[in-house]
């Protein structure tokens, strides 16, 4: 018997019945001559993270984030070098993370995949020593992120509303990348660094990229003509951005982001403030994950 607890976030995604019935699935669901369960809903900004560090500390076999990217990064943040693995069940808008691993955005299947889950251990990134496990990035997304933020509703409508009002208006901005080979002074619509794949809801701004490989993938996204976004949004959706005229990708361990002025950035989806000068890293093997043999 392991023991296994669900961090809640009872404000992540757009539907709430999904979020009600979670506990009662967990008690269904999940086997329970393999698992101890504890559930708890989380409370404020930061509290996954305690409570993860919490069960890490009392020897958790896991801790499960059911919630969205936010929620796993905080969950995760807080299982950094511990034996203690991450389980996901995606319930927010994006889920990027879940989606790269290959696990169910439905809830009853993403709790009988822990069943039969195995640890693996994964990379995750930091900006200026802040930890990001899916994408972090600056430009339009960072923008996009902050807006997001600021909206009263949550849910993919609401990030589609907000990128059809701020494209007409956002103007690239001028940034520099140095490191790990990497020296390029360039005008970016947006540039993304990427542990996995996507940003989220099946768009992938960096195909290639694995969680697995030591590496960050950035895709450094330049200005087009707004008569070229409906394919470039579609490329985005099917894998292949990368090979995008208006898409520069590479790949690094370590590198130096230098802005003009202290703009919007984001972390996993969520807006950070950041300065105008931030370090990029990826740090191998630091976190194990619950996920199936076929990953």
């Amino acid at each position: 018997m392991k023991n296994i607890a669900f961090i809640i976030n009872p404000i992540s995604g757009a539907d709430n019945q999904n979020r009600r019935r979670v506990p009662k699935l967990i008690d269904k669901l999940l086997d329970k001559e393999q698992w101890s369960a504890n559930v708890v809903f989380t409370e404020y900004k930061g509290h996954a993270t305690e409570l993860a560090q919490q069960y890490a500390a009392l020897g958790f076999a896991s801790v499960v984030a059911v919630g969205g990217d936010g929620t796993v990064n905080e969950v995760a943040s807080g299982l950094r070098h511990t034996q203690t693995a991450l389980g996901v069940i995606p319930i927010g808008s994006g889920n990027g993370f879940a989606r790269h691993l290959g696990i169910s955005l439905r809830v009853p299947n993403a709790i009988d995949m822990l069943n039969r889950a195995e640890p693996i251990t994964v990379d995750y990134g930091t900006a200026n020593d802040v930890p990001f496990f899916v994408t972090c990035g600056c430009g339009f997304d960072a923008l996009i992120s902050e807006e997001f933020q600021k909206a009263n509703k949550r849910g993919v409508k609401t990030y589609v509303e907000q990128i059809v009002k701020e494209l007409w208006r956002y103007e690239p901005q001028h940034y520099r990348l140095m490191g790990d080979g990497i020296d390029l002074d360039t005008d970016a619509f947006l540039i993304t660094f990427a542990n996995c794949n996507q940003w989220g809801n099946a768009a992938q701004i960096a195909p290639k990229a694995s969680i697995q490989d030591g590496k960050l993938d950035i895709a450094i996204v330049s200005k087009f003509s707004l008569i070229v976004a409906p394919a470039l949004a579609m490329r985005l959706f099917t894998k292949n951005v990368d090979s995008s005229f208006y898409v520069n990708s590479l790949k690094a361990r370590k590198v130096q982001l230098i802005r003009e002025s202290a703009a919007p950035f984001h972390i996993d989806g969520d807006p950070v403030h950041m300065p105008e000068t931030i370090d990029i890293k990826i740090v191998e093997d630091g976190l194990r994950v619950l996920a199936e043999k076929r990953f």
